[in-house]
């Protein structure tokens, strides 16, 4: 996979694509991570690449000759790199409050790409053909204004770039992930099995791997009906499931009366 991001400040992403599990990968060559300046595209003596908006009002806007001057580049640079005709044309993706709420699900659908280019923004937003004309996909990782899209970005690409086959080293890793299910992950615990008078559930020490698997689909749900009940409606889960959960939710209430 070929990951590109557009930003004025490219310097952000070197400590992040180098290190932890995004410098492995590329060191795998299982991704390549890359980041533009796109100010290198402005075609003003001033390297300007923001104007106020047409109208009036506060702010300014990003223009559209730079971000579109900058994706073309990032194509023609990609066809020259590679010896094969790419088959799939990239996702590019805007990064903006507006856009989509970032989800597992979406990481899980990005990760199926051979391409993706991220445009990070910043000033009071896009020129709209800039949405209309050039972008894939709008992501927002959530419903707060951030300063620029190079934090989002870092994020998304973190989430997608962990599910490529080979990069993380347990490959069940990512499948039993919290939101990988539908659910949230059930408790971890490791040596020693008694810490301070606190102990490892009897079951993990069992070595009976059904009733371990019993014991960390219970504890997913118990947690995600404590935590997060809004993903069990989108859950799948079986009868049995349900009317346990139903029990369990009912049994809470009347303890909180």
């Amino acid at each position: 996979m070929r990951v590109d991001v557009l930003t004025l400040f490219p310097e952000m992403f070197d400590g992040v694509f180098g290190t932890s599990i995004l410098g492995k990968a590329q060191t795998k060559g299982l991704v390549s991570l890359n980041a533009v300046n796109f100010r290198n595209y402005a075609t003003n003596k001033h390297n300007t690449v923001d104007d106020t908006p047409y109208g009036g009002g506060g702010g300014m806007v990003l223009k559209p000759d730079p971000i579109f001057a900058a994706v073309e580049d990032v194509l023609e640079k990609r066809n020259e790199e590679t010896t094969t005709v790419p088959t799939k044309a990239p996702r590019i993706i805007l990064m903006c409050p507006q856009g989509e709420t970032f989800t597992q699900k979406k990481a899980e659908e990005l990760v199926q790409e051979d391409h993706l280019i991220f445009i990070c923004g910043h000033y009071e937003g896009y020129d709209e053909r800039i949405r209309e004309f050039l972008v894939t996909d709008e992501l927002s990782i959530g419903d707060y204004v951030l300063t620029g899209g190079e934090l989002p970005a870092m994020v998304a690409i973190d989430s997608v770039v962990r599910l490529i086959p080979g990069v993380l080293g347990n490959e069940t890793s990512a499948v039993t992930d919290s939101f990988s299910t539908g659910l949230l992950e059930y408790p971890h615990y490791t040596r020693p099995p008694e810490f301070r008078g606190m102990k490892v559930p009897d079951v993990l020490l069992s070595g009976h791997h059904l009733n371990i698997d019993a014991w960390r689909r219970e504890q997913s749900l118990i947690r995600t009906l404590e935590r997060r009940p809004d993903m069990l409606e989108a859950a799948e889960l079986t009868d049995k499931e349900r009317i346990w959960l139903d029990k369990l939710r009912s049994e809470t209430e009347r303890n909180s009366e």
